[in-house]
């Protein structure tokens, strides 16, 4: 990616069922919240500017790269109709309230898990400089249990598949709440630099993510947590979040970015408590993408769907290079814009609890951590060729050895379970790169095909 003022290569994924899926009544998660995003998309006409591909589903083998057999089991089995028989494995995997059964959960697993784990493909062939999913970003998964509305941790998923060809990825989350999923699965390696910017104190999920949580053994010092309190806004987040990044990308020197956009960081959301514009949530996918590594751009929280649509559409302009009207266009959901009809919203007048002395505090306790770093650590790759299902020697996701040793050791099973079954991911060949039909596009994408004008509104 030559810089931010050239065109990048973006790949965007979308499935148009996704918006099919609902987690119940009165459940905050709205997965139609990225159905109101595609429509934005494509009204302000930045279809034209991405390629668009259909995720091809991800297998029980792929997402059992990660995840426990058992427990891809379960959520391919459970219905609700079957679910009073099953209990005791409820409890066991935790599904309740929070993760709920509901029809097509497995569907909707795999149709999120694939677009994350395909646009990690695109970006290790370096067909890409930058793919979306807005699906994605289920960082609270984790490899035995649901959590926090998550089923199947994608990012953790897209990560591994990275790792295969990237020495080094960092990953940034900007959503409200903890990444604890994937911030777990990496927490011994210094191969992924976990950077997690979110709310924490009081009973406020998930309740991990201190500053003093810094990894352990190989990774000591690459989990990086800037705990927040309630009211953040625009002028305190860029204060602390370019020069941290900056910091990062000095010291890691990451092949690969993936990044959560989680919008339950914006003013007014039902489950958030800060106080971001949506000019202030995307000037970080801008600050980002200013360094010109390869960016997985993942969705994750965001429970006021209005105003997720509006965050992720605008977002999806900026890393094109697309300047958009604040005047929405006319289209099918404009209700959901009214009254004013219009892409931003002003923030709220609350009161910032975070003080620039706790802030300063904080940054400077990170920075000392990253001084602790060698600059881009000299890791040895020890993966099979790119494209196989195989995930690095160097890097597994079990700790069960009492010992010493640095490196993760992956358990015969879980090194079975690699080698059995072609990875979704492998699709391309040098000498055939436009060959499409792992995705399903060799056809455009239905809602493509006629494409509405975006001369109205604009």
């Amino acid at each position: 990616m030559a810089g931010t003022t050239s065109r990048p290569r973006v790949d965007y994924f979308y499935d148009a069922q996704i918006g099919n899926f609902h987690y119940g009544e009165g459940h905050p998660m709205r997965p139609h919240r990225v159905r109101l995003t595609h429509h934005l998309m494509v009204n302000y006409g930045l279809y034209k500017h991405v390629n668009v591909f259909r995720p091809k589903i991800a297998s029980h083998a792929d997402m059992s790269a990660f995840h426990s057999d058992d427990f891809i089991r379960f959520l391919h089995d459970i219905t609700q109709d079957n679910m009073q028989d099953c209990i005791a494995q409820l409890e066991r995997f935790n599904l309740g309230a929070d993760c709920p059964v509901f029809d097509g959960l497995f569907e909707y697993c795999q149709t999120y898990t694939g677009g994350s784990i395909s646009g990690a493909a695109r970006i290790n062939q370096g067909c890409s400089d930058i793919v979306l999913n807005w699906s994605g970003g289920m960082h609270h998964a984790k490899k035995s249990e649901a959590s926090g509305f998550c089923y199947v941790n994608d990012i953790v998923l897209a990560i591994l598949e990275l790792l295969k060809v990237h020495a080094r990825v960092l990953y940034i989350d900007i959503d409200i709440h903890h990444g604890d999923g994937v911030e777990e699965a990496f927490y011994l390696t210094n191969r992924v630099l976990t950077l997690s910017f979110h709310q924490h104190g009081g009973s406020f999920f998930p309740g991990t993510g201190h500053v003093n949580d810094l990894g352990a053994k190989s990774g000591k010092n690459f989990s990086l947590n800037f705990p927040l309190l309630a009211g953040m806004d625009d002028a305190s987040y860029e204060s602390i979040f370019s020069p941290v990044v900056s910091k990062v990308m000095a010291h890691f020197q990451p092949g690969a970015i993936v990044m959560c956009c989680g919008a339950d960081s914006l003013s007014g959301d039902r489950v958030g408590c800060w106080n971001l514009s949506i000019r202030g949530h995307a000037a970080c996918l801008e600050h980002v993408k200013s360094f010109g590594v390869p960016i997985l751009v993942l969705g994750g929280g965001g429970y006021t769907v209005r105003n997720v649509s509006r965050c992720w559409a605008y977002e999806s302009a900026r890393l094109l290079n697309q300047p958009i009207s604040d005047n929405v266009p006319w289209h099918e959901y404009m209700d959901y814009y009214a009254p004013d009809y219009k892409l931003h919203v002003p923030v709220s007048n609350m009161e910032n609890d975070n003080s620039a002395e706790m802030l300063e505090k904080t940054k400077q306790k990170l920075f000392e951590a990253l001084s602790q770093l060698e600059v881009a650590p000299n890791v040895q790759m020890q993966t099979s060729q790119p494209g196989t299902r195989r995930a690095p020697d160097a890097l597994t996701l079990f700790d069960n050895s009492d010992d010493e040793d640095d490196d993760w050791e992956a358990t015969s099973e879980a090194r079975t379970q690699r080698t059995q079954r072609q990875h979704l991911a492998e699709f391309y060949d040098e000498d055939d790169l436009n060959d499409r039909d792992v995705f399903e596009t060799s056809r455009p994408l239905k809602d493509f095909e006629e494409p509405p004008s975006d001369d109205d509104g604009l």
